[in-house]
């Protein structure tokens, strides 16, 4: 994490009152923020952003806080896990670490409490690649080239030129770095799910299918075609990048 990069926590809580104290607390603090209050919401969120870390209130109205936790562990998000609730009982705080929390801190709190907990675990989990984007990329990935574009990890962005970039989530990052490292090799469904998510990753054909079409819709919205990937239905993908340009040799005569 960059000295300039303000650290993004997700704050997950259906109490609107305390979630926007929270909101409060953690900005005055120096974090920047981004507050929901059903589970499902949250998930989609950090499914398609770089999220540092999700404070999590373990009853929801529509998903309880173990299972949030649990998909995010097995979408291969990086963020850290810490949960905030009322009921800090042992055999409570014992089944949230069990689960993969980083922390676990009972309401009320105290907010200077609360944010040096956060920066502590956010030490912790940037020496264990806080910088990942993907199982196979990172903030650290050069820039790279696909299909005439500039894709750049680092900002989440792709450039084809001075006033035409849009932004991608990090799955459609690792998607297009997996294509750009095996061109001209048709590469199955699984694999590419393998090498984005990971290979305990539970990721439906359908959800790769969702980040596919988000890649295409961003050339398209830049005015860009993409002959050069292909579905291979039933199969996987195929991308084969346009050779370069010979130049045309010039003759001379002695």
């Amino acid at each position: 994490m960059s000295p300039q990069q303000r650290p993004l926590i997700v704050i997950v809580e259906d109490d609107r009152s305390l979630a926007v104290t929270l909101h409060q607390q953690l900005t005055d603090a120096g974090f920047a923020t981004q507050t929901f209050h059903k589970g499902a919401t949250a998930l989609k969120f950090i499914g398609e952003n770089h999220v540092h870390l999700v404070l999590l209130d373990p009853t929801l109205p529509d998903v309880d806080g173990l299972t949030v936790l649990e998909r995010i562990r097995q979408s291969g998000a990086p963020a850290a896990v810490i949960f905030l609730s009322s009921v800090k009982t042992p055999t409570a705080v014992v089944k949230a670490l069990e689960a993969g929390a980083d922390d676990f801190v009972g309401k009320p709190h105290h907010p200077e409490e609360l944010a040096a907990r956060i920066q502590a675990v956010l030490r912790r989990s940037e020496t264990a690649g806080d910088s990942r984007l993907t199982r196979n990329a990172d903030l650290a990935t050069n820039v790279f080239h696909f299909s005439g574009a500039e894709v750049h990890p680092e900002r989440l962005e792709l450039v084809f030129g001075p006033g035409k970039s849009c932004k991608l989530g990090r799955k459609e990052i690792g998607i297009l770095y997996h294509l750009h490292a095996n061109p001209g090799v048709i590469i199955s469904r699984n694999s590419l799910i393998h090498a984005v998510w990971g290979v305990h990753a539970n990721v439906r054909s359908r959800s790769l299918d969702q980040y596919i079409a988000k890649i295409r819709e961003a050339f398209q919205k830049l005015g860009r075609g993409l002959d050069c990937f292909r579905t291979i239905h039933g199969i996987g993908y195929w991308y084969e990048p346009a050779a370069p340009a010979k130049s045309a040799k010039k003759s001379r005569r002695a």
